[in-house]
């Protein structure tokens, strides 16, 4: 195997033409360099929680870097690097960044998109509406950097999964809980997806995680660097990597009945060799041991309860967060924001654009 750093240059090098060490295309829509120049671009690693680049948690900050000196060559209008982090790290953007070496490997690019939310009309059987950060909206191109993993509840994350995180603060708890189990968040899944789907996918196999993850110790080295224009090819690729069918995953079935893809095998054009990794561990399909966890639906629930409130003795009284607040979920009373309860979809966007950082979870 190459080391990661070899890979990583080869992927600066051949990005322009998508063409990597592994490149799935749809037949639908065949993949032509991507048009960037004078384009807003938003460039989404996974940053799922503050983690080394050692465990495999997040995006590698050298694949991040060799697409950002990509772009930077094919000239942007402007160039955004930002995620919003998983339920264990809400507010902590910033902090995520850094200690997963991101932040340095974004080049300066690296902007807080979780302080600033459009609410958008949803799948009404879970919530009406819900806040996206507002980068991903009006980004003209958006690329996503996956990172190939397991998940206890997707039994695999990968393309799809990847933009759950434009929903920054505790609705992705929220959703969870709405959802109830597995079947349903996979379909949650797909409709976040559907939001507004990445332009450009470029998942970081180099080294991949099995096991119980997204966060497992579990790890094997892959060596790969896989791209595609399209999210349900990339993660049919990924599962049939994974020793998977992806017609028994209830994400990809739901993506491919929006037409947001297909995951036949026919349907899907490979550049390079895809071969299944011998042995590879994988969750129990459907994501079982997840729902009759007693104590992680206890977690996400207590997520789901937690709402802003400003000290006192930190507050300006700028009304940044009453002014930012998606929802209108946010009022002034006696030179201090005050949250509505009932309105407040827990995106938490107030915590993150506080200047003076005086807004806390409770």
């Amino acid at each position: 195997m190459l080391p990661a750093s070899c890979i990583l240059r080869r992927l600066a090098v051949k990005c322009r033409r998508v063409r990597l060490n592994t490149c799935v295309r749809s037949h639908s829509i065949f993949i032509q360099p991507v048009d960037v120049r004078g384009k807003r671009v938003l460039v989404k690693p996974n940053v799922l929680r503050g983690a080394t680049p050692e465990e495999a948690v997040t995006t590698h900050p050298a694949v991040l870097r060799a697409v950002v000196d990509k772009l930077e060559e094919m000239g942007p209008a402007a160039l955004v690097v930002g995620d919003n982090p998983g339920i264990f790290n809400y507010g902590a953007n910033e902090a995520c960044f850094e200690k997963t070496g991101l932040m340095e490997a974004a080049k300066g690019y690296y902007q807080n998109i979780g302080d600033d939310a459009v609410k958008v009309d949803f799948n009404s059987e879970f919530m009406e509406r819900v806040g996206v950060s507002r980068e991903v909206l009006e980004a003209d191109v958006v690329v996503s950097l996956p990172k190939f993993k397991t998940h206890g509840l997707t039994v695999m994350t990968g393309a799809i999964k990847n933009s759950y995180g434009i929903l920054p603060g505790a609705q992705k708890a929220v959703l969870h809980r709405l959802a109830g189990g597995p079947e349903r968040f996979h379909e949650v899944i797909a409709d976040v997806f559907g939001l507004r789907p990445p332009d450009l996918f470029i998942v970081d196999a180099v080294v991949g995680m099995e096991g119980n993850g997204p966060a497992s110790p579990d790890l094997r080295d892959i060596g790969l660097i896989l791209a595609a224009d399209n999210a349900v090819a990339m993660d049919a690729v990924i599962a049939r990597m994974m020793g998977l069918d992806p017609a028994k995953l209830g994400f990809m079935q739901k993506a491919k009945a929006m037409a947001l893809g297909d995951f036949d095998e026919t349907a899907i054009e490979i550049i390079g060799e895809l071969s299944p990794i011998p042995d590879f561990k994988i969750p129990p399909l459907g994501g079982e041991a997840s729902t009759g966890n007693k104590e992680l639906r206890e977690f996400l629930h207590s997520r789901t309860l937690l709402r802003p409130k400003a000290d006192p003795e930190l507050c300006t009284a700028c009304e940044s967060c009453v002014d930012q607040c998606p929802v209108s979920a946010l009022s002034m009373e006696e030179n201090l924001p005050v949250v509505d309860a009932d309105t407040c979809i827990t995106c938490f966007c107030c915590q993150e654009v506080c200047p003076e950082k005086a807004i806390t979870l409770q």
